[in-house]
């Protein structure tokens, strides 16, 4: 079911479909902003610590419940460790896999312009001789790296807004299912205010790295909020520990 889901993912991040040729009004100062070669948060970074954290933690927790707490796994793999870390990080990759797909999708079929579009692009609106209030349609960049302009039109929805507030969401409620003695009254929500907390600056960072417009495009994962909810409540159902 990873595999199914992780097509129209790949299909996008593969190429395979262009972007939507959204065009914009002369003098709109939503699209004029300098292009930033340097993020705050960079792909590499988000998917290794949003995986790395999630996984780790999901991993540690199964086998501190396999080893001490003695669970039963009715799973045709006998051996209770892989059944239940295949269980609870399967469900965690397949949400990974769905809730991407579904931001690429809405990435190239909306094909909203990114707030450094002209920059990339390498045009004015001086150049381009147009009218202000005037709508553009189509305009020819002289930017020859054509994979820049394909990801300046792909602004909404936010990848790293969707894909952090998936991953912590999950971990958050991976925590409230899993983590229940009494010690934990405290330090569980402060630790899921932390996760939330985490993935929201990971949203409004694209803002600063003229990414994204502060609202709606990097609204901090709306894609993934029932993604999370859905996913982590197939498996986190009983209270061990």
């Amino acid at each position: 079911s990873e595999g199914q889901s992780s097509i129209p993912f790949l299909v996008c991040e593969l190429k395979a479909v262009s972007p939507y040729s959204r065009g914009f009004f002369c003098g709109d100062p939503s699209i004029m902003y300098p292009y930033l070669h340097t993020e705050a948060i960079p792909d590499q970074l988000l998917i290794t610590g949003g995986i790395i954290i999630t996984g780790l933690t999901i991993a540690l927790g199964e086998c501190y419940r396999v080893h001490y707490r003695g669970v039963n796994s009715k799973a045709f793999v006998r051996n209770l460790y892989v059944s239940c870390l295949y269980k609870e990080l399967g469900s965690f990759l397949f949400g990974c896999c769905a809730g991407q797909s579904l931001t690429n999708m809405a990435k190239l079929s909306v094909g909203r312009l990114r707030p450094h579009f002209l920059s990339v692009c390498g045009v004015s609106y001086a150049s381009l001789n147009c009218t202000p209030g005037t709508y553009v349609s189509t305009v020819t960049c002289r930017q020859t790296d054509h994979r820049l302009e394909e990801e300046a039109r792909k602004s909404f929805f936010s990848g790293h807004a969707s894909f952090a507030m998936y991953t912590m969401l999950y971990l958050a409620f991976y925590l409230q299912a899993r983590w229940c003695w009494r010690g934990a009254r405290l330090l569980r929500p402060l630790i899921q205010f932390f996760l939330v907390l985490l993935a929201v600056y990971t949203g409004t960072s694209r803002s600063n790295d003229n990414d994204q417009a502060a609202f709606p495009d990097s609204d901090y994962g709306r894609v993934s909020i029932p993604d999370a909810l859905s996913t982590s409540t197939l498996y986190c159902q009983q209270c061990a520990f």
